[in-house]
């Protein structure tokens, strides 16, 4: 049985189609032996996500009916079988050799319901649809990108006819209709994929940017790609359609993968040698040095693997270069730089607070920043601080103006960068968000003026602002609140309409116009789709965010999200009551801190639960 279940056992039929290896990490100890003889027999699947389980495909049995044709090929399209051979001998030959599996995904939140067939329909028995049902939650495209909706209900039909046998003499059921592409269960697909980042390069600049997508666990069943080279393979193809306009892919087009490579593995030295089906001519010197520092980051990402060097080979099998991980990390948007990341907060009397860094003692008080927005003579309402960690921005406690501050050093107060357009008798609710830094060093804030919302930028926190393109921000359209990704090219947004907050992810564009920069943020998509409010985001490294919310009828929680909008069971994190601000570092070994209106202010590291640091507080940050 699949890893979630199948609402389909049950149904009169005569065995499974599938056989289930869970030995994994179990074979220190031994695992059952398969039987010799009697009937396959049904058995309970792994939790869902759990990789280790093995589904292997079964082929029909002679004189099947056509309720277990369809019922096998449902399940064989789970299996691990290499180029879905088994699942196409359920299909007649035309359909067999025109279905494609690598088409798409369509992912429902269970395994297809399928319904039985109406006989009556066809009364000279020259075939039966079966009605197959479910809630679809996402699809994945042929380039791999996972695109969340909305639970829908899915509705589709498999066909079923009768065609000669190999005997000649005898007629066998197969399916000669069916939906395109693959259709699983959420369990299902997680426990057969993973997600990944690619990353290119931000447009016109030196900073790499995550794209996400999904290849196979284990060797792709078309392919035979094990995922080393699955992931490599993804990147040469390009990004994904949403978000290519905002960066480079500075490698020539057409470059691929040396024909016939199916594995990839590093020798002794921790070196990836990659063959690739190019002229050295076409991609040497810079373009295949950023190449190199293109893969090293994004196979950083697989677990599999350790990739300390990168060499690129051309056609003939001749070096064009090597690059080292060391070198990769000037491209990143996030250096590491070894020390712990300190969380910041707002006190009772408007100053910006320090707390300690990292895991250490969580009595240890919490301290004023140097320079005005630590002394309180301008109260405060939210903060954010700039990447370097030297420079904050701060929002007055009445959410009318925006200053730009050094945290390290004594100075005076400056003027404001940037004023709401509200009344000064306006709610604070209907002036300045909090701020939020790209790691360009650029500062931006959403003004909730009614009748005059827009985002705006402040360049390098100094320069004129600039108000940004927003095709989507109409009348009845509130932003909450944003955050900005390091690299600057992705922005998680908090919109309500309609009475619902939704957490949207857009895109950053600039274009260089005849007397200032033109900036948009186009081509909103949602990130938390099942939710049905959500009251905080952060980010929580180069594609993860960590969001506050709940889902329909359920209560508050707090839970890690792909940018792309996937998810997994083991995602949800510790409970914790009236979150109302939520803040992540970019690294996963420092704590999470939150603002909870029981608690004050509290962290979570790794592997622990909430505990509290400050007994009163608000909008904790990290920088960024």
């Amino acid at each position: 049985m699949s890893a979630d279940g199948r609402k389909r056992a049950g149904r009169g039929r005569s065995g499974r189609t599938l056989v289930l290896a869970a030995c994994g990490g179990l074979l220190a100890t031994g695992c059952a032996t398969m039987p010799d003889s009697g009937d396959v027999q049904a058995v309970r699947g792994a939790n869902p996500g759990d990789s280790q389980v093995r589904v292997y495909a079964v082929a029909p049995r002679e004189n099947a009916n056509p309720d277990e044709i369809v019922d096998g090929f449902l399940e064989a399209m789970t299996s691990d079988d290499p180029g879905f051979a088994t699942a196409r001998k359920y299909l007649t030959e035309r359909a067999a050799k025109s279905w494609k599996p690598e088409q798409s995904i369509t992912v429902l939140a269970t395994a297809p319901d399928r319904k039985g067939a109406d006989r009556n329909a066809d009364p000279e028995n020259q075939g039966r649809d079966y009605p197959i049902s479910g809630r679809k939650i996402a699809t994945v495209d042929a380039r791999h990108a996972y695109q969340p909706n909305s639970p829908v209900d899915y509705a589709q039909a498999i066909h079923v006819v009768q065609e000669p046998a190999a005997n000649g003499k005898d007629k066998e059921w197969r399916i000669d209709g069916l939906p395109p592409g693959l259709v699983l269960g959420e369990a299902d697909f997680l426990r057969n994929y993973r997600s990944v980042n690619k990353y290119y390069f931000a447009s016109g600049e030196d900073m790499l940017v995550a794209d996400p997508v999904y290849i196979r666990q284990r060797q792709d069943p078309v392919t035979r790609m094990d995922p080393v080279t699955q992931t490599v393979k993804a990147l040469l193809e390009g990004p994904t359609h949403w978000l290519r306009p905002a960066v480079d892919a500075p490698f020539p087009s057409g470059t691929q993968l040396k024909g016939g490579v199916t594995s990839l593995t590093t020798d002794d030295q921790s070196t990836l040698k990659v063959p690739l089906d190019v002229e050295s001519d076409r991609f040497g010197g810079e373009v295949c040095r950023r190449l190199a520092a293109q893969l090293l980051v994004t196979l950083g990402d697989l677990p599999s693997v350790r990739v300390d060097q990168v060499e690129l080979q051309d056609v003939g099998g001749g070096t064009v270069c090597r690059l080292g991980k060391g070198q990769a990390e000037e491209f990143e948007a996030v250096r590491d730089t070894g020390q712990d990341e300190t969380p910041y907060f707002v006190d009772d009397e408007g100053r910006m607070m320090a707390l300690a860094p990292g895991g250490k003692d969580v009595a240890q008080p919490a301290t004023a920043v140097p320079g005005p927005l630590g002394k309180g003579l301008m109260p405060l309402g939210s903060v954010a601080v700039a990447r370097g960690g030297t420079r904050a921005a701060g929002v007055s406690a009445d959410g009318g103006s925006l200053y730009v501050s050094s945290i390290t050093t004594e100075q005076e107060q400056m003027p404001p960068v940037f004023k709401s357009g509200s009344a000064v008798t306006a709610d604070k609710h209907d002036r300045l968000s909090q701020p939020s830094w790209d790691g360009r060093g650029d500062l931006w804030v959403a003004d909730r003026a009614k009748g005059h919302q827009r985002l705006v930028v402040v360049p390098d926190g100094t320069g004129k602002w600039i108000e940004v393109r927003t095709p989507w921000l109409t009348e009845d359209t509130r932003v909450e609140s944003l955050r900005v990704s390091a690299d600057g090219v992705r922005m998680a947004l908090l919109i309500t309409r309609d009475g619902r907050t939704t957490l949207q992810i857009g895109r950053i564009e600039r274009q260089d116009g005849a007397d200032e920069q033109v900036v948009s943020v186009v081509d909103l998509q949602p990130a938390a789709p099942r939710m049905e409010s959500v009251s905080s985001v952060s980010w929580a490294g180069p594609s993860r965010l960590v969001v506050v919310g709940r889902e329909a009828g359920g209560v508050q929680q707090i839970r890690y999200l792909q940018t792309d909008g996937s998810t997994s069971a083991s995602s949800v994190l510790p409970g914790l009551n009236d979150v109302s601000v939520v803040a992540a570092p970019h690294r996963e070994t420092e704590p999470l801190i939150a603002a909870s209106g029981n608690d004050g202010i509290v962290r979570l590291m790794p592997g622990a639960n909430w505990q509290p640091v400050v007994k009163s507080g608000a909008g904790p940050v990290y920088p960024g």
